[in-house]
C-alpha cells in the first residue's frame, strides 16, 4: 500500500503547537515570578561628587580643595557604602520574605492536602454511614415485607375462615328458612284448599239459590204477563162496550194501568240482567234517566241521582241496557209511550233482586 506524504500545514501543525504551549508556559512562569518578587523600598539618591583643579589657584586654596575633595569621597564611600548596605538588607529582606511566602504557601499546601484528607475520611465516614443506613433500611423493609406478607396471609386465612363460616351459616339458614317456607306453604295449601272447598260449596249453594230465584223470576213474569194481558183484553172489551164518555174515562185509567205494568216490566227485565256487586246493600238507591224509541228499544241509560256507590250504580245502568228492547210496547200510542220517550227510575237492590 502506498503511503500518503503529509501536506506542508500537517507537516508545521505541530512543531507550531508546541512553540505556542512553550510560549504560553515561559509568559506564565514570568507572570508568576513578577508576582512573587516582594516590593522593593525606593532607593535613595546617589550623591556623585567631581573635583575640579583649578590651574590658577593658590596652595591654600588648592589644600582646602583637596580637603573638602577629599571629605567629599569619604563622604560619598559612606554613601556607597550605607546604600549598599541598606540593599544587601533590602535583598536580605525579599529574600526572607520570599523564603516566607514559600512556607506560608508550603504550609497552606499541607493544610489544604490535610483538610482533603480529612474531607475524604469525612466523605468515606458519611458514605459509610450511608452505606450502614441504607443497609438498615434496606433490612428493614424487608422484614416490614415480610412481615406484611405475614399479616397478609393472616388476614386471607382468617377471611377464607370467615367466608366458610359465612357459608355455613348461611346453608343453615337456607336451610330452616326452606322449612319454614316448606311448612308455610304447607299450610297456605291446605287454607287455599279449605277455602276452595268453601267456595265451591258456596258457589253450589248460591247456584241453587240462584236457580230457586230464576224459577220464582220467571213465575212472576208469567203470572205478570198473563195479567197484563188479561188486563188489556178486559180493557178491550170494556172500551167496545160502553159508551164514548165511558172508553176516554177507560183509556186514562188503562193508561196509568199501562204505566205502571211497563214500570213494573222494566224493573223485572232489568233484574234479569242485573250482576250484584259486593258493595251492593239494603237501603241504596239510585235513579237512573232512562230513554227509549216507540218501539220499545233502550237508547240511552245514565245516572241522575247516585246511590254514593260507584259499582252499585254501574250495575244498575248495565241491567238497564241490557234490556236492549221492550216488544211489548210496540203498537202503544203516543200518548201512552211519550212518558217513556225520556224517564227517570228509582233502582234498589231489592228491586233489583226479584
Amino acid at each position: 500500500m502506498q503511503q500518503r506524504e503529509p501536506s506542508a500545514s500537517e507537516s508545521f501543525f505541530w512543531p507550531s503547537v508546541w512553540a505556542i504551549g512553550l510560549h504560553v508556559l515561559v509568559f506564565g512562569l514570568l507572570f508568576v515570578s513578577f508576582a512573587m518578587t516582594p516590593e522593593l523600598p525606593p532607593s535613595k539618591p546617589i550623591v556623585q561628587a567631581t573635583l575640579y583643579q583649578l590651574k590658577s589657584k593658590s596652595q591654600a586654596t588648592t589644600q582646602t580643595n583637596q580637603k573638602i575633595a577629599g571629605e567629599a569621597k569619604k563622604t560619598a564611600a559612606r554613601q556607597t557604602e550605607v546604600e549598599q548596605l541598606e540593599q544587601k538588607k533590602v535583598e536580605q529582606e525579599a529574600v526572607k520574605a520570599a523564603e516566607q511566602k514559600k512556607a506560608d504557601a508550603a504550609q497552606k499546601a499541607e493544610e489544604a492536602r490535610e483538610a482533603a484528607e480529612a474531607k475524604k475520611a469525612d466523605d468515606a465516614a458519611k458514605a459509610a454511614e450511608q452505606k450502614k443506613a441504607a443497609e438498615a433500611k434496606k433490612a428493614e423493609e424487608a422484614k416490614k415485607q415480610q412481615a406484611d406478607i405475614a399479616k397478609k396471609k393472616a388476614e386471607e386465612e382468617a377471611k377464607k375462615v370467615a367466608d366458610e363460616e359465612a357459608k355455613k351459616q348461611a346453608a343453615e339458614e337456607a336451610k330452616k328458612k326452606a322449612a319454614e317456607d316448606a311448612k308455610k306453604k304447607a299450610a297456605e295449601d291446605a287454607k287455599k284448599k279449605a277455602a276452595a272447598e268453601d267456595a265451591k260449596k258456596k258457589a253450589a249453594e248460591e247456584a241453587k239459590k240462584k236457580a230457586a230465584a230464576d224459577a220464582q223470576k220467571k213465575k212472576a213474569q208469567e203470572a205478570a204477563r198473563k195479567s197484563a194481558e188479561d188486563k188489556k183484553a178486559q180493557a178491550l172489551a170494556e172500551l167496545l162496550s160502553d159508551s164514548t164518555e165511558r172508553q176516554q174515562a177507560l183509556a186514562d185509567e188503562q193508561g196509568d194501568q199501562v204505566a205502571g205494568d211497563f214500570d213494573d216490566l222494566i224493573r223485572m227485565r232489568a233484574a234479569e240482567g242485573w250482576a250484584r256487586p259486593p258493595s251492593a246493600r239494603k237501603g241504596m238507591t239510585v235513579v237512573l234517566q232512562i230513554n227509549m224509541l216507540p218501539d220499545g228499544t233502550v237508547t240511552n241509560v245514565s245516572v241522575a241521582k247516585s246511590s254514593g256507590d260507584g259499582p252499585f250504580d254501574s250495575s244498575a245502568v248495565a241491567a238497564v241496557k241490557n234490556i236492549g228492547r221492550l216488544t211489548e210496547m210496540q203498537g202503544l200510542k203516543p200518548s201512552d209511550f211519550n212518558p217513556y220517550r225520556s224517564f227517570k227510575m228509582t233502582f234498589t237492590p231489592e228491586d233489583l233482586a226479584l
